[in-house]
């Protein structure tokens, strides 16, 4: 009998494996597909790999603004692609070889939860059943396709998810996304550097969902410009071909046609196949009495004791850097150590051209919330490295602070690096420091993560 069953090899199976195995476990993990899941195989990495080629093509294309010419600068789809399948599969690799370090077995098929049995409980795979004291269930998400008239019937053709889009052997000459969250966006940003046309259909008022509302408009006008149509507060009501029909906030009709249509409407936990039904897991609830996900304590306990959830399929947070954490957290549980997950300092990051970056409450949370908060906030251009790497570049820094004692709540920012800096605010409000506090930090000079402390010294 092993100590712990991994179900699902994602960033909160694979870290959580090896986090047991590391502390002495006998462990085993079962993975259908490939180790990594969806982030390492068909959304974060590879995604990464191709946005940064296209930035790297917008810097040839646009050297001049540095004084670099480049004659003739242009971008070989296939090689893009080729070389993030050569990402990818490197990026396996080194998964597989942790998992070998700490001793974890490893399955390559479906498991199912047959029930409890002796001390812990009984999973099938294949024609064998294996035996662990403890599962932790990270089954992970799929990309939530709506009952929109046409869009099932299109999908492995005109229309594709996350997963059909990273397989494409040519460049589409036209994209309509539809959806204009942080997946959707990042699409739209790669395509639209490489000269594909692209229209994003958006059912909200802005892009990038709970995102800063100024920083999101600020990133749709960058994008507009470069030539990204948006049509906003509009419904999709039916997908005709290559065309979608949508209703826009005056109620008339629409049509954007593309050679492809992506869809890319939020996403939904693996809660079916498992066998959950079979030990009595209890799940999570929306208002409409419909399951959403596994339903989890801060430990990430289900309501089966020896039964632990974590990443996607909890429905929650649905970020690698969570479900990695998440796993952490249950690992820790096992081993009897105190530890608990928190999320008020979650980041999230829109790896556009500039980046978007974001963690803790915005300007709308703090409103919602009831918050008594002061917002100070500065161009990115008050950072001279900035300045120096960022021609004609716009980009703005948030700081969200408590106004009676002066707590860090939330920092937002619009500007490249932005993704290699958000992770200090993320420390500053885990360890509820003050503006005070922070305004004694030495930063490095000259470096973009100064404007925090420029922005910071605001403060009257």
């Amino acid at each position: 009998m092993y100590d712990l069953a991994v179900i699902g090899g994602g960033p909160g199976g694979y870290v959580a494996a090896e986090r047991a195995g590391a502390a002495g476990l006998s462990v085993i993990l079962f993975e259908k597909r490939e180790l990594g899941g969806v982030c390492l195989n068909e959304g974060c990495i590879p995604t990464k790999t191709l946005l940064y080629s296209a930035k790297v093509y917008d810097y040839a294309r646009h050297g001049d603004k540095y004084g670099v010419n480049v004659e003739g600068a242009s971008l070989d789809f296939g090689a893009v692609f080729k070389r993030k399948t050569k990402v990818v599969k490197k990026l396996v690799g080194g998964v597989k070889l942790k998992m070998k370090e700490n001793a974890v077995e490893v399955v390559k098929e479906e498991a199912v939860i047959q029930g409890k049995s002796g001390e812990g409980f009984a999973i099938a795979c294949g024609e064998t059943v294996y035996e662990a004291r403890n599962i932790l269930v990270c089954t992970g998400s799929e990309a939530a396709v709506p009952p929109i008239p046409g869009l099932r019937e299109g999908l492995g053709g005109v229309v594709v998810t996350n997963r059909e889009i990273l397989a494409l052997e040519a460049q589409p000459e036209s994209l309509v996304v539809i959806g204009g969250g942080v997946i959707g966006m990042e699409f739209a940003s790669f395509f639209n550097s490489i000269g594909t046309k692209v229209t994003v259909v958006e059912m909200l008022p802005k892009i990038l969902g709970p995102m800063d509302d100024e920083i999101s408009a600020m990133l749709q006008a960058q994008y507009a410009k470069k030539g990204v149509e948006f049509h906003l507060n509009c419904q999709v009501v039916a997908v005709e071909g290559n065309e979608v029909v949508y209703r826009d906030a005056d109620g008339n009709i629409c049509r954007a046609v593309g050679d492809k249509i992506l869809v890319s409407v939020g996403r939904r936990a693996n809660l079916q196949g498992i066998g959950l039904e079979s030990i009595g897991v209890e799940l999570a609830l929306n208002p409409a009495g419909r399951p959403y996900g596994i339903k989890v304590d801060d430990r990430m306990r289900t309501s089966v004791s020896g039964v632990y959830a974590a990443g996607d399929v909890t429905g929650f947070s649905m970020l690698a850097h969570t479900a990695s954490r998440e796993g952490e957290v249950a690992v820790n549980t096992m081993l009897g150590k105190e530890d608990w997950m928190r999320y008020d300092a979650i980041p999230g990051v829109v790896y556009t051209n500039p980046e978007v970056a974001g963690v803790g409450v915005t300007e709308a949370d703090a409103a919602k919330k009831g918050l008594d908060c002061t917002v100070l906030k500065l161009p990115m251009a008050y950072a001279g490295r900035f300045v120096a790497e960022n021609e004609r570049g716009e980009g703005l820094c948030k700081v969200i602070v408590s106004k009676d004692s002066h707590v860090v709540l939330g920092v937002h920012m619009l500007g490249n690096p932005c993704s290699e800096i958000i992770h200090g605010a993320c420390i500053a409000i885990e360890q509820k420091m003050t503006v005070e506090q922070l305004k004694e930090v030495v930063f490095p000079h000259p470096t973009v993560s100064e404007i925090v402390k420029e922005t910071v010294f605001t403060l009257e």
